[in-house]
């Protein structure tokens, strides 16, 4: 059973990606190079720490994550959010703190801890652009993210830090996030029908 949770997972760690591609080309979507960029290099440290500790459910979830995300961030530097503010700064030093903070420690636990930290922060300016421009971003994307974080949590051997604790988070930040544009977009649909 462990095995078909790590499949379902991975199909939709793929094609959740796919609706947000798709808004990005069509200039619909707008997303905020800071927090994918970020992104990338968290799911990167996460996915590096996962396979270390041998949390291969956790460590393939956070992979497609990083590739996926870099996927945004090229496509972005065309199309995106491209502005870079004083809080982006702040979000992308702490990145770089994440890598030190494993090198230092050389301990994954260290590494998810602050990866999940800094993902957080990193995830503020999308936050942010979900609340105030919610029909520039694709809800579906961070839904289906957020499953596929369940499945995984639904494969791990065990519940050490390396298995559970990025999944767990991505459950409830992918969920906000959609939770947002989807509370939010409608919200200011029927505000505007009401004028």
């Amino acid at each position: 059973m462990r095995t078909t949770f790590i499949v379902i997972s991975s199909i939709l760690a793929i094609i959740n990606i796919l609706p947000y591609v798709r808004d990005v080309i069509k200039r619909k979507t707008k997303p905020r190079i800071v927090s994918w960029f970020n992104w990338s290099l968290l799911t990167g440290i996460a996915s590096a720490a996962s396979f270390s500790d041998h949390q291969y459910a956790s460590a393939i979830l956070t992979l497609f994550g990083c590739l996926e995300t870099l996927t945004i961030v090229i496509l972005g530097l065309r199309y995106g959010d491209r502005k870079f503010e004083a809080f982006d700064l702040f979000c992308q030093v702490g990145a770089l703190v994440g890598i030190i903070l494993w090198v230092v420690f050389n301990s994954p636990s260290i590494a998810i801890i602050a990866t999940i930290t800094i993902d957080f922060i990193a995830t503020l300016p999308t936050l942010k652009h979900s609340w105030v421009k919610p029909g520039e971003e694709t809800a579906i994307t961070f839904f289906l993210g957020s499953l596929a974080a369940v499945f995984t949590l639904m494969a791990a051997k065990d519940h050490m830090i390396t298995a559970i604790a990025f999944p767990i988070y991505l459950v409830v930040t992918n969920f906000l996030i959609s939770a947002i544009i989807y509370g939010r977009g409608n919200r200011l649909v029927v505000k505007a029908g009401a004028k």
